[in-house]
């Protein structure tokens, strides 16, 4: 499942990149701003008098492919939480050594009084 989630947000980040420069190429209504610096002119000349129909187009190709796989990418986060084993939610078991016995301190032997 991690592969399709992989996948599906590479295809996210290519549409995103693809929306945002459809978006930057359109024209704006007074025949100014970013669609002419960027490359206004050669649109016009590929696409013809069509150039704000077919970008208007991408845009709205791009921006439903946009939502459909941000939504199954919310639906694929949701069914792996949901089917992920028990053993990966829990906690790691730490199996600590068999306690080896202290040391005894040694005693020092008594002591008996010296006579005289």
């Amino acid at each position: 499942m991690s592969l399709v989630i992989g996948i599906l947000t590479f295809v996210l980040i290519i549409t995103s990149l693809f929306l945002v420069l459809v978006v930057l190429m359109q024209r704006a209504k007074t025949d100014g701003g970013m669609g002419s610096a960027m490359g206004g002119g050669s649109m016009e000349s590929t696409f013809g008098a069509d150039t704000n129909n077919v970008l208007t187009g991408a845009t709205i190709k791009a921006a439903v492919v946009f939502f459909v796989v941000t939504f199954v990418l919310y639906l694929a986060h949701i069914y792996q939480t949901k089917h992920r084993d028990a053993a990966d939610n829990r906690l790691p078991t730490v199996v600590a050594p068999a306690a080896t016995p202290a040391p005894q301190p040694a005693t020092p032997a008594p002591v008996e009084p010296k006579k005289p």
